[in-house]
């Protein structure tokens, strides 16, 4: 029975510590576009608040012993009641042209930091509470680790098949209310256990089970850092990789952070069905397709990619965590332990979320990553403590890299331009990894292989030609390339391109890409000469190529969240459409939904809905909710125009879906056929829907065999701001 508790308290909190970070992670979507940088940095702040758990944990233990601990571990569980329910504060907006990242830092503080708190001390609480127990599983308590992880996995799967789906925001906020309350009175369960039923003095059976073992080293708790700073880099490296060109949302978010916590439950169990020397073995098995992958930039077939790159990540984290499974201490040494894998996380996700994005402009994270898994994976941390590695296997790496990691930031600062930068970069890093090269055993080689091969695939030409400019941002890499014959430039972000402006001068003034006169844009405005109340509403910047059909006398206003989008739009070295304009251009900052809401009572006679993140879909730009705003601003006998080319979700049916839904008139338009005459003036496939209150905006088309109205797809659901749904808009086959 005591055991049961125990195992059944660890099961619960866990599932609502991971239940609780998606669930405002989802709550606070909206306000940043759905960015998958919404993600890494509430991880960070995730990971922050489990550091100040584990720290509270080993020093309250430690100073105050298990009896007068758990008096006052049960005063703090019992604080967050006065917080719920777990809610986005009200009066809270993002910064419209600073990066957002201090302020979602402070929204996740004020908004679930207590909550979140209380239930991040459980795991090292309880076990250190159980160890002191006179139960015959007393002295390895980690296997209520595994418990605790295996709630948080059910947790994490769960949220976007089952409960996402089907509970609103508010219902999901009320039910983890009542699975916290549920959680405290089973913690206090135990907390008086051990105050009434711990003996004074401790039996010979607990006394030999806490007899404490050789105290750690500062050597190991370096390993149990770096073994836990690389699992955790990898998991935001791989979950910004695959997010790029889907969407936004918790489900693709919580399948790496589910496999990461796997790996912990199969590492600490007490029976290990996949070992340590077997999972080693399989690395470089694992890394030799990913290579493959970054190093020539593919992103078809996207599920295979996905599935690669996922399970190559398991066998990384697997390799590392379990190294930390074979280096746990004693009990007694249980809090500080955790102390330090919680602190490795941290730091991990430090460098993701917060200090990659101004060192490199590339997602050079991921590949640094890759590497230090591949050396230290392979080196493991036995031989360390057996001292069968030399020293430059330890220091010369680490010393290497960090001087590598300052010659790239040196780089990036010294030639701001950008232009001929790469090269520069990798003559400076090229020389460290030599060296290291040179002085260096086998693992450490062919790590240094690898780091080897990802560089020269980062800085090869790729498939969208040379860049001749990069910038990153809290919202992803932008890149400004231009092809062999040096016709135009382009804007890429991921592997989506965002527009294009030739360099001829004679031609730039025209639209290109998606926006070509002979598209169904182009045919838009060449068959209305103006738009009621002279006004047009765009919601995405890009490079603003369709400022290039403004008129005199019109307002235009570009609506857009990522502030390095707007510097790009608005350097005259690379696109000129917005100055070049003889419309009033207007570019305001910040998520499209929340400034048309608050913006002045002023409407628009044609809103365009051209908002994607490389091939990420903001979802909350699509649903029911947003479309009644985007009518609420639109002018009688006005176009909502949606742009729904995507390469791996079918949005067709869920626009015409919210058509119909919402009663308005809508054509639709598939102008993927493009020849290569076309092609080679600079136009793209694209698709577009168009919908009116009445039925005179679309007369002009109705003839038009090019335009088709569409009837509803019962298979696909409407989106609202409470439910979404990938799969059913899921391009399986392209």
């Amino acid at each position: 029975m005591l055991l049961l508790l125990f195992i059944l308290n660890s099961f619960i909190c866990a599932t609502l510590l991971f239940w609780l970070q998606p669930m405002f992670a989802r709550m606070a979507l909206p306000m940043l576009g759905g960015s998958p940088a919404v993600w890494n940095t509430a991880m960070v702040f995730y990971q922050a608040a489990l550091l100040a758990g584990y720290a509270y944990a080993h020093g309250t233990l430690r100073r105050l012993g298990v009896r007068r601990q758990a008096w006052l571990h049960l005063g703090v569980l019992a604080t967050p009641f006065l917080f719920f329910p777990v809610a986005v504060p009200e009066g809270w907006l993002p910064p419209p042209d600073t990066t957002p990242i201090p302020w979602l830092l402070l929204l996740l503080l004020f908004g679930v930091g207590i909550p979140f708190f209380a239930v991040a001390t459980s795991s090292p609480v309880l076990q250190r509470w159980f160890s002191t127990t006179p139960h015959r599983s007393a002295g390895d308590p980690y296997f209520l680790y595994a418990a605790s992880n295996t709630g948080s996995v059910l947790a994490l799967l769960s949220y976007p098949l089952l409960i996402e789906p089907n509970l609103t925001v508010e219902t999901q906020s009320r039910l983890w209310s009542w699975g916290y309350a549920l959680a405290f009175l089973l913690t206090v369960g135990c907390a008086l256990y051990v105050i009434r039923r711990q003996p004074a003095a401790p039996s010979p059976m607990v006394a030999s089970q806490e007899k404490p073992g050789p105290a750690p080293t500062w050597r190991m708790r370096g390993t149990w850092l770096l073994f836990a700073f690389i699992p955790c880099s990898l998991m935001l490296g791989v979950t910004t990789f695959i997010t790029t060109d889907l969407a936004s949302v918790p489900l693709l978010w919580v399948i790496p952070l589910t496999l990461y916590l796997l790996s912990f439950i199969l590492v600490f169990s007490r029976r290990q069905l996949l070992p340590l020397p077997l999972m080693r073995r399989l690395l470089p098995m694992a890394a030799a397709p990913l290579l493959l992958i970054l190093a020539t930039g593919s992103n078809e077939p996207l599920v295979a990619i996905t599935l690669i790159s996922l399970a190559a990540f398991f066998v990384f984290a697997m390799v590392c965590h379990g190294e930390l499974a074979a280096t746990r201490p004693d009990a007694r040494h249980l809090t500080e332990f955790y102390l330090c894998l919680s602190l490795g996380g941290v730091l991990g996700g430090a460098f993701n979320a917060l200090l990659a994005p101004f060192l490199f402009t590339e997602v050079a994270e991921y590949p640094i990553a890759i590497t230090l898994a591949c050396i230290f994976g392979l080196l493991g941390t036995r031989s360390w403590r057996l001292g069968l590695t030399r020293p430059p296997d330890l220091y010369v790496p680490a010393a290497l890299g960090l001087l590598t990691l300052a010659l790239f930031a040196a780089a990036d600062a010294w030639w701001p331009a950008n232009e001929g930068k790469t090269a520069i970069k990798g003559l400076l890093a090229g020389i460290p990894v030599v060296l290291c090269y040179l002085c260096s055993r086998r693992p450490v080689r062919f790590g240094l292989g690898v780091g080897a091969i990802l560089l020269a695939g980062y800085w090869t030409e790729g498939g969208h030609g040379r860049v001749v400019y990069a910038e990153r941002s809290f919202f992803g890499v932008h890149r400004i390339t231009t092809d062999r014959e040096e016709s135009f430039y382009r804007l890429v972000h991921g592997n989506t391109f965002h527009g294009a402006q030739s360099r001829d001068p004679a031609r730039r003034g025209e639209p290109l890409a998606y926006y070509h006169r002979t598209g169904p844009m182009g045919q838009v405005f060449a068959a209305h000469e103006g738009f009621p109340e002279n006004r047009i509403a765009m919601i995405g910047l890009g490079t603003g190529a369709l400022a290039a059909y403004g008129r005199a006398g019109e307002t235009w206003r570009f609506y857009e969240i990522d502030p390095a989008v707007k510097r790009i739009a608005r350097d005259t070295r690379y696109f000129t459409y917005l100055d070049d304009s003889p419309a009033e251009i207007e570019v305001i900052l910040g998520d499209a939904r929340l400034s048309l809401e608050r913006a002045p009572e002023e409407h628009y006679g044609l809103i365009v809905l051209d908002a994607y993140s490389s091939d990420a879909i903001p979802v909350h730009l699509l649903t029911r909710e947003a479309l009644r705003l985007y009518r609420e601003k639109l002018a009688p006998g006005g176009i909502l125009a949606f742009h729904v080319s995507n390469l791996h979700l079918d949005l067709v049916p869920l626009a015409a879906n919210l058509a119909h839904d919402a009663g308005l008139y809508h054509i639709f338009q598939d102008d993927t056929f493009v020849s290569p005459g076309e092609r080679a003036e600079g136009k793209l496939p694209s698709q577009w829907i168009l919908m009116a209150e009445e039925e005179g905006p679309l007369a002009p088309f109705l003839l038009d065999a090019h335009w088709q109205q569409l009837p509803p797809d019962r298979s696909v659901r409407v989106w609202t701001d409470n439910y979404s749904s990938l799969f059913e808009v899921f391009r399986w086959r392209h």
